[in-house]
């Protein structure tokens, strides 16, 4: 437990990169095209690939509002930017290893694809957020853990069925990263959840409403629900989510009944 949010950067910047040069030469990727990849994975690979270099368009939009400009916020968010791009260049490596050719400008045209409607929302929504001011940092940074936790899992259920070892060590080692930042988020979380009723009630509000899947927005709803349907597509899967999601962010003040992630995601499987 972590007594200020400068605490929990302090801890923070104290955890070493995991995907640093040295990890990436020990990847052996002459061996990536040895090991089969079923096709199906492709789009979930792209889909991921992309949510992570669009840190960067997040990053922007995070820096116009109050969470932003608060010093500790914005330390880490300066280095969690760098290692989830990163976490998106080893992806698209990885599918070139293994043949499926991607065009050497696909990060702009990952960043060109994201639909006007977004932006036009993201705008409005840092309107928004400038006028609860500091109050709105507990929701940021619970839409944080929650976000980085989902990602997680879908990389851990991601490398659990594609059984492929050259990406296993690569998800292994984004999980270590992605399990860091989700510790700043969480602990944040909680700090500025218990600072007032308000914050409290406003971050279980927006969660309750407006929280969608990682990605979802940026990217179109189609390919989201593609994602967890081809990854949580099994009879234990709403357990997993339980278990490694929600049950964790009902640990915050304010979210202990919390079932939105269950709710949201049991809705995607259901659909046709």
């Amino acid at each position: 437990m972590f007594e200020t949010k400068m605490d929990v950067l302090e801890w923070y910047e104290k955890q070493p990169r995991t995907l640093t040069s040295e990890f990436v030469n020990t990847i052996n990727w002459r061996e990536a095209r040895a090991y089969p990849l079923d096709k199906r994975f492709i789009p979930v690979l792209l889909y991921m690939r992309d949510v992570e270099v669009l840190t960067e368009m997040y990053y922007q939009e995070m820096m116009q509002t109050p969470t932003g400009k608060d010093p500790v916020v914005k330390r880490f968010m300066q280095r969690w930017r760098e290692e989830e791009i990163t976490h998106g260049e080893l992806i698209d490596r990885f599918l070139n290893e293994i043949g499926f050719q991607t065009p050497k400008d696909w990060k702009i045209k990952t960043r060109n694809s994201v639909p006007k409607s977004y932006t036009t929302t993201t705008r409005i929504l840092t309107a928004l957020t400038n006028i609860f001011g500091k109050n709105f940092v507990a929701t940021h940074m619970t839409f944080g853990a929650i976000n980085e936790m989902s990602t997680a899992q879908g990389y851990r259920k991601l490398m659990e069925t594609a059984k492929h070892p050259v990406l296993t060590q690569i998800i292994k080692g984004i999980i270590r990263e992605e399990s860091i930042h989700t510790k700043f988020y969480f602990s944040v979380a909680r700090l500025e959840l218990q600072r007032s009723k308000f914050s409290r009630q406003l971050a279980r509000f927006v969660v309750e409403n407006f929280w969608q899947p990682v990605g979802q927005g940026a990217k179109p709803a189609r390919e989201t629900h593609y994602v967890i349907k081809t990854l949580f597509n099994d009879k234990q899967a709403m357990n997993w989510i339980d278990r490694n999601i929600s049950s964790k962010i009902r640990l915050l003040p304010g979210f202990e009944n919390s079932n939105k992630i269950n709710l949201t995601i049991e809705k995607i499987l259901l659909e046709g």
